[in-house]
């Protein structure tokens, strides 16, 4: 039997906690300078971290009920559904917050490498295991085109160039200054920024199949691969160089640990506690007002909420000549995202960890989603089966999955509340038909997002499911900063702002305020 039944966090706020009163700036009782982080998405919550090892008083805003923001965790007849990121590429990002608290990573976190880290199924049936282990890869390669072995091993060379100068050397540093960014541009040019992913894979790889496997990276974090920068290539050498990972108990594990380490810290997280606006004197940042009146000072303002939603409705009052309306209305969004999350009664065990199903299309899909913003017929699909690697995800002899499709962003005008269904139903029977065998009858847990659960839930602009598309006008310095334009004593995380979507990015961009957030001692 299908059920529906009501989802419910996996960290609740604790009984009482989203009524307690706040305290209102540095005082006598608690003379450390006050820093509020509106949001607890990974960004937020590591900016928290930040915050409170460098001597700030932390309290995280929290819209709805628990934490995690895209990283919410829903609970369901017995499932565990990570809503959002699955995926976790550079643990190191991770360790760096725990020793911040003066704990563990590793000794909290049981994180598990995937081998493969992924399988990739093409439309008609063949498929592509991507791994670690450079001769594995290499045969994979060698099934598909053996005349492209050279060009992949030209590729991930250039891919490691890449990763060691736009990740490695600039995925945390401050994109503020103009003179900084044009000291870089000459470097990223020679790196390929100018040309698009696409056609830098296109330009070592023969095989049409081969140049989708190596270009959908970006789809993972809103990307066109034919209109993102190459400096995307970036990704294939940052999984080969840290591998992919899950941490038993998913994401939501990962979420929880962070909550844990700002507790810790003796910090605060605030559920159900909606911001209505960031309050101003001037142009200086003094605190927040909530949706229910309730006002709050702080020293420093953090926002994890998306960015562009920051400055069109948080700051909607404020005078705002780098991102006004009409800019922000201009600006090209990321796709949309559509996320059937079900249970089964039965375990699919042929089903590996992480698989990639490509349809029928690429390129032409691509441009669906991305600039004729039309509901295709067909789709390509992310189906993620945590249960291959943490059975207690779900009840004794079941399985837990997602089936996640990129589509466009609300300027399609798709009405989901009259598509969702019949669009779960296409993806069900192709599932049915291509990987899970007689799934319509094992179900018996099922939840959908669309496009409007990002848009009402998360607060995020036209309903995408990764803020600002990563198109190279709106990267680095030409994306909102992370020490926001036009307002002082206001800083910006997550995925809006540099250095963009993915767990890694939106970690990162969290380690950017150890550069432009004034030291807590410089404020008492």
């Amino acid at each position: 039997m299908l059920t529906t039944g009501r989802s419910t966090p996996a960290t609740a706020a604790p009984e009482g906690l989203a009524r307690a009163p706040l305290a209102r700036g540095a005082d006598g009782a608690n003379p450390r300078p006050h820093a509020i982080v509106i949001g607890s998405g990974f960004g937020g919550l590591a900016a928290a971290v930040r915050l409170g090892a460098r001597g700030y008083r932390v309290t995280v805003l929290e819209k709805n009920d628990g934490p995690g923001g895209r990283a919410y965790v829903f609970r369901q007849d017995g499932f565990t559904f990570d809503a959002g990121p699955t995926i976790i590429t550079v643990p190191h990002v991770l360790e760096e917050l725990w020793a911040l608290a003066g704990r563990d990573f590793h000794a909290e976190i049981d994180l598990r490498e995937m081998q493969p880290f992924y399988r990739i199924r093409l439309d008609d049936g063949r498929t592509f295991d991507a791994s670690r282990d450079p001769e594995l890869m290499r045969a994979e390669i060698a099934r598909f085109s053996p005349g492209d072995l050279d060009g992949y091993d030209r590729y991930m060379a250039v891919s490691r160039r890449i990763c060691e100068f736009a990740f490695v050397k600039l995925g945390h540093a401050p994109m503020h200054s103009v003179s900084f960014m044009a000291s870089i541009l000459p470097r990223l040019l020679s790196h390929g920024a100018a040309r698009t992913l696409h056609s830098l894979v296109a330009r070592h790889f023969r095989s049409p199949e081969l140049r989708a496997v190596l270009s959908f990276h970006p789809l993972l974090i809103g990307g066109n691969p034919f209109d993102v920068t190459a400096i995307y290539a970036l990704i294939s050498d940052l999984e080969q160089r840290w591998g992919v990972h899950f941490p038993m108990g998913g994401t939501g594990a990962l979420v929880a640990g962070l909550v844990s380490l700002i507790e810790g810290q003796g910090n605060t997280l605030r559920y159900e506690a909606e911001v209505d606006e960031i309050l101003l004197s001037g142009r200086r940042v003094t605190g927040v007002r909530l949706k229910d009146g309730e006002s709050l000072t702080a020293d420093v303002v953090v926002s994890n909420a998306d960015a562009p939603f920051t400055y069109k409705h948080l700051l909607r009052n404020a005078r705002r000549r780098w991102w006004p309306d009409w800019r922000l209305d201009r600006s090209r969004y990321s796709m949309g995202l559509f996320v059937w999350y079900f249970g089964t009664r039965r375990r699919y065990e042929d089903v590996p960890h992480h698989m990639i199903l490509l349809g029928p299309r690429y390129r032409e899909l691509l441009a669906d989603i991305f600039h004729r913003k039309i509901l295709a017929d067909d789709f390509s699909l992310y189906l993620h089966r945590p249960t291959a690697t943490d059975p207690s995800l779900a009840p004794d002899g079941c399985d837990t999955f997602y089936a996640l499709a990129p589509v466009p962003n609300l300027d399609s005008g798709t009405d989901w509340t009259a598509m969702a269904e019949p669009y779960r139903q296409r993806i069900e029977a192709y599932l049915e038909r291509t990987v899970l065998p007689g799934l319509g009858a094992e179900v018996i847990s099922s939840k959908v997002v669309t496009p409007l659960y990002f848009r009402d839930r998360l607060n995020s602009l036209k309903g995408a499911g990764f803020s600002l598309e990563p198109v190279m006008s709106q990267s680095a310095w030409f994306r909102p900063h992370n020490r926001a334009q036009d307002v002082d004593g206001l800083y910006l995380v997550g995925a809006g702002t540099h250095p963009g979507a993915g767990v890694p990015g939106v970690i990162s961009s969290a380690k950017v305020l150890d550069e432009v957030v004034p030291d807590a001692a410089t404020l008492r």
